[in-house]
């Protein structure tokens, strides 16, 4: 068995992972100063350091560990998967049967006619799926032109060429000559950093028809899709006003183009119900899934497709796409054995009935705070604005980000993985959290804030 050196002290452990390891969305030169931390168990809610350190994971991984680590019936799929098929691919009219089983489980949870699921290894390749898919569609109803795809400012849907054009994050845009052609954005929901004097619901109905700007801008014929997260979630946990979604439904119902529900992040129990799109009240004709469909244990993802547009993707020929991992079979055989766990143990009712009105009404509680210009949460998703003047909505002075980092810092140092999003806290707890559990994440964000208060406080930033 390979050795994966877990007995080596933490400095040998950084230096190794300095020589050799390149991390996403990292300044490489300042993490090798700094040394990165390494986990190396995790069991629950809690992960393990090098240093024998616990830390309550309050993001579940990215977004993904929804039943909690050190699950073994999840190993146990595994194994039994790989020792009966290993590997084989669903190219050239072939297929087995995990995959054409998740496919139907997948089908029998989603809402309305999503019927149909193309898989792929994550969020990221789905989402690029998507592109590719809403314009094969059009292509197929002979309406080629249709090729513009609407996103948000802000939005995330990945980080590969395609999906990190549909999202809407600017340092990313930076790099890498981005957004690809016939992408473009429209403002986000948050009413917070952009909503200046209008109510919260007037900003919500002002954001929505900013799609019809949009539409009307390039015209019906040209547009072929808008996507959107229910929740923006790495965007910074971007609730939106109850006016938005009922109004960016009515838009894209009143006009010819496709809605692609991102359900990387809300899937899967997360909002409360199984899909996001079911706790915002709209039906997609597309849902992006990953993260949550496997606990994040081994990676799958995958578009879910309605009745309509698979037939006419099917009529329109062979859809010359796909990928080598497209429903792997041990992906698959984990995934299923996810989602039986997560309904078996009733985790989206408890999300919806009990733990995520607990935690919603202790977060809120956070609005009190000096620090803290708005505090709320939906379902196992929550988010804080940190401001030095919550009465004018106003940033902190220099750059942009920086307080976020102390925060950061002040809950990695009372043991509390919670992630900053510029001058925002925010979390995405494992679904399985229990109310202990809720007061222990609180009790130490609580530390962190009046530890980063008090730091502010001392260097003149307040």
């Amino acid at each position: 068995m390979l050795d994966q050196s877990n007995h080596l002290p933490t400095e040998e452990l950084q230096a190794i992972d300095a020589a050799h390891h390149m991390h996403p969305f990292t300044d490489g030169n300042a993490l090798q100063k700094k040394g990165v931390r390494i986990i190396k168990s995790a069991n629950g809610v809690f992960l393990k350091d090098s240093e024998g350190e616990e830390l309550l994971d309050a993001m579940a991984g990215l977004w993904c560990v929804n039943i909690g680590y050190g699950r073994p019936e999840l190993a146990e799929a595994a194994a039994r998967q790989m020792r009966e098929l290993p590997y084989y691919n669903t190219f050239f009219q072939s297929t087995h049967v995990p995959a054409l089983t998740l496919a139907q489980r997948i089908a029998d949870l989603a809402p309305g006619d999503l019927n149909h699921v193309f898989f792929a290894s994550g969020g990221s390749d789905a989402n690029d799926t998507n592109i590719r898919l809403a314009r094969h569609y059009w292509a197929a109803k002979d309406k080629p032109a249709k090729q513009i795809i609407i996103s948000r400012h802000n939005a995330y849907h990945g980080s590969s060429m395609g999906s990190a054009s549909l999202g809407g994050m600017k340092p990313m845009h930076k790099q890498g000559g981005l957004p690809i052609a016939d992408i473009v954005h429209i403002g986000q929901p948050d009413w917070w950093s952009e909503g200046e004097r209008l109510s919260f619901e007037d900003f919500g109905l002002l954001r929505a028809r900013e799609l019809q700007a949009c539409i009307e801008q390039y015209g019906e014929e040209r547009i072929a899709a808008f996507i959107a997260e229910p929740v923006q979630g790495a965007g910074g946990v971007i609730i939106p006003p109850q006016s938005y979604w009922p109004e960016i439904r009515k838009i894209c119902e009143a006009h010819e183009i496709l809605l692609i529900a991102d359900e990387v992040i809300c899937g899967f129990g997360r909002t409360g119900n199984w899909f996001g799109s079911q706790t915002v009240d709209i039906q997609p004709d597309i849902m992006t899934i990953a993260k949550g469909l496997s606990s994040g244990y081994i990676p799958i993802g995958g578009s879910v497709v309605s009745d309509e547009v698979a037939s006419v993707v099917a009529a329109g020929g062979e859809f010359n796409h796909g990928y080598t991992y497209s429903g792997h079979p041990v992906s698959s055989a984990v995934a299923l054995e996810n989602l039986r766990i997560i309904e078996e143990e009733g985790l989206v009712a408890k999300v919806k009935n009990e733990t995520g009105p607990y935690l919603k009404q202790k977060w809120s509680a956070f609005a009190e705070h000096p620090l803290v210009g708005e505090a709320n949460a939906c379902g196992m998703m929550g988010s804080m604005v940190l401001t030095p003047d919550k009465d004018a909505r106003a940033k902190f002075p220099g750059e942009a980000g920086k307080v976020g980092a102390i925060c950061r810092e002040h809950c990695y140092a009372n043991n509390l993985v919670m992630r900053a999003v510029g001058d925002r806290m925010i979390i995405s707890p494992p679904l399985v959290i229990s109310v202990p559990e809720i007061d222990l994440l609180v009790e130490r964000a609580g530390k962190a804030l009046d530890a980063t208060y008090q730091q502010l406080k001392i260097e003149g930033m307040l």
